[in-house]
């Protein structure tokens, strides 16, 4: 989807969430009103407003734990912090760990882990009174790929697996999964439900790495909340900074122990690229219309939900 396109969508959105006291067919009418507000935005609040300082959350134990408020919108407002968290696995958290997220004051974690992830690497270590909710999203697969290709320690399997641009298309298979998943869409619409909810406190969610199902669910809902395409994708590919130090060293690791002779070809599955997200937001297009279409149609978001969204976490 085109920069404009997306530019344009979201100001249908912010019309069509404006009028949500209205019945559905007077929707019809907020695109040329969208069009016009879509032109005003962009002369208000330019296409590349001075950058956002991302809060990271240090830990000892978890390497990609972020506080998504601080970004602008093009509604002039701001999302608030303190009330939603990503984050990659809490399994290995320190004690220190878990006295610093207790200090976030959570009510809730969601889990996008698989059976597989949570069986290898653990439950997530939180404070006292709080489990995690298990939601899972499909990886496809990939963790056991993954898994088994280095446990095979035949580098010539793990080329056959990995090498060849055979990693990349994975990860572009995964991202599409993300929005032609029935299941995948639920566990992602349930959370922003949960978000919305006025009732609820603090809430966290994370997959493994904290930069794919969780990269793509913090995509969506700084776009529902109107942030600026480049605001938002800026914030997906974060996660290369985050955890670039600590995949390397895994990499290291592997070399050294000659599980794998060219440890480089887990590059592309432990980085977030631009195509893995343009392969989901195409998706999306071609789904759904455009990215209000998949908040409507595809995760079944009503406006009064996307309206509650906005007089939560922007202000």
């Amino acid at each position: 989807m085109s920069r404009a396109r997306i530019r344009l969508s979201t100001a249908v959105l912010a019309a069509a969430l404006a009028m949500a006291g209205l019945p559905a067919s007077a929707f019809a009418e907020a695109a040329p009103a969208a069009a016009d507000a879509d032109a005003d935005a962009q002369h208000r609040y330019p296409a590349h407003p001075q950058a956002e300082t991302i809060r990271q959350i240090p830990l000892q134990g978890a390497v990609n734990v972020r506080d998504l408020g601080g970004y602008r919108t093009w509604t002039g407002g701001k999302v608030r912090r303190g009330l939603v968290y990503r984050s990659d696995a809490l399994s290995r958290l320190t004690p220190a760990d878990v006295t610093t997220v207790a200090g976030l004051g959570l009510t809730e974690v969601v889990d996008f882990r698989i059976p597989a992830e949570l069986q290898y690497d653990g439950a997530d270590r939180l404070p006292a009174g709080l489990t995690a909710t298990s939601r899972p999203v499909s990886d496809l697969g990939l963790y056991a790929t993954l898994v088994g290709a280095i446990a095979s320690g035949d580098p010539v399997q793990q080329e056959r697996m990995l090498g060849g641009g055979r990693a990349e298309a994975y990860m572009r298979d995964i991202y599409r999964t993300f929005v032609t998943s029935p299941e995948n869409r639920a566990g992602f619409a349930a959370t922003l439900r949960e978000i919305a909810d006025g009732g609820r406190g603090p809430l966290l969610y994370h997959c493994t790495s904290g930069k794919d199902r969780t990269g793509w669910l913090s995509y969506v809902l700084l776009r529902a909340l109107a942030v600026p395409e480049d605001s938002a994708e800026r914030d997906y590919l974060a996660s290369n900074t985050f955890r670039g130090a600590y995949d390397a060293q895994v990499r290291a690791g592997l070399k050294q122990s000659g599980r794998m002779l060219n440890p480089d070809l887990l590059i592309p599955l432990q980085e977030v690229r631009t195509d893995y997200l343009d392969s989901a937001t195409a998706q999306m297009e071609a789904d759904f219309g455009g990215f209000y279409g998949y908040l409507t149609d595809g995760l079944g978001l009503d406006l009064r939900t996307l309206a509650k969204l906005q007089a939560k976490l922007v202000g």
